[in-house]
């Protein structure tokens, strides 16, 4: 394994996501506005620009995240640069204007007006990559997938993608309009996917896009302890980060961190190449509001592992037992659906 620099003169990789060519990591862009305790737009601006400036223009939001305030920070990039970024947005995940949650919506009607709403919170004409952020359980699929469908008929949107589908419903939807992308939860820590929705993804040629690649921040080795989160964080509620599973989920980061260390590299950008290793049509999306951990993480797109490197690291998650599940038991309904 190396540990590059970023070289300027070197174009960032590219990777195929259904028809669009994206930067092989992608910029996550929840925390920004939403979940993570207090954040500045100026400076998630700042780091928004950097992306675009070193080569990633993959950039992902959603309608829910700070209840349009993310597609709005966005958009003041877009207005610029508009060109140089694949724009990718969700919608299903209906909040009230004080955060509070009310529903997932996949009934025709509310796709169209939530991509009307996205289109101009953003500020342009047309969505690259439109997801449903949720499957609703009480639509048909096939009919959310049919309305998302429309959009592109319509030219507002370019490619459709689902966001925590199940293989089944994966396949459902794909039989009504092809399908680019999937959005899922995966990790080192996080791999229930590899069970059976990587493998549809794979046989129908859908690209595949981990979100909490870094395990939430976890694996970077940064949080040791519940009061390394601010006051506001999510994650005090998330099952993975109780004071005792914490402990008991430290493991797994030290295990990575030596490995990191016996190769140069941080455990974050050994976690990051260890997905991107997994196939050439994985795009994880890494979040961050700091400049510095977005070049460590841009520089793991040029990590190279050995077949010995990838079967060491998978011995060591599968040895590896994670406590907690993902969401509180309460939204576990939501995902896989």
């Amino acid at each position: 394994m190396n540990n590059p620099k970023n070289n300027t003169l070197t174009p960032y990789p590219r990777r195929q996501l259904g028809g669009l060519e994206v930067s092989a990591l992608g910029l996550g862009c929840m925390g920004m506005s939403d979940f993570y305790g207090p954040a500045d737009d100026t400076r998630n601006l700042a780091v928004l620009n950097h992306a675009v400036d070193i080569g990633i223009n993959f950039l992902d939001t959603a309608d829910m995240y700070g209840v349009g305030r993310n597609e709005e920070l966005i958009a003041q990039l877009l207005k610029t640069r508009r060109d140089e970024v694949v724009l990718a947005t969700k919608f299903g995940n209906v909040r009230a204007a004080d955060g509070s949650f009310i529903r997932v919506d996949g009934s025709p009607e509310y796709v169209r007006a939530a991509c009307d709403a996205s289109l101009k919170r953003l500020g342009v004409d047309h969505i690259d990559l439109y997801y449903q952020h949720r499957v609703d359980r009480t639509v048909p699929i096939e009919e959310t997938v049919g309305a998302m469908q429309r959009l592109v008929d319509a030219g507002k949107v370019r490619y459709l993608g689902l966001s925590e589908a199940s293989a089944i419903t994966i396949r459902r939807a794909a039989y009504v309009a092809p399908i680019a992308a999937v959005q899922s939860e995966y990790s080192l820590w996080t791999r229930d996917m590899e069970d059976e929705v990587l493998p549809t993804c794979r046989e129908l040629g859908i690209g595949f896009v981990p979100y909490s690649p870094l395990g939430r921040g976890f694996l970077t080795g940064a949080i040791r302890k519940p009061g390394d989160l601010s006051a506001g964080d999510w994650r005090h509620h998330n099952p993975r980060f109780q004071s005792d599973s914490l402990d008991q989920n430290l493991a797994l980061v030290d295990a990575v961190t030596a490995l990191a260390d016996q190769h140069g590299c941080t455990p974050g950008q050994l976690a990051l190449a260890w997905l991107l290793h997994q196939a050439p049509d994985i795009v994880p999306i890494p979040g961050t509001r700091r400049i510095e951990r977005l070049d460590e993480n841009a520089k793991a797109a040029t990590i190279r592992l050995s077949s010995d490197e990838l079967r060491a690291i998978r011995d060591l998650i599968e040895a590896s037992t994670v406590v907690g599940t993902r969401y509180p038991q309460e939204h576990m309904g939501a995902v896989n659906a």
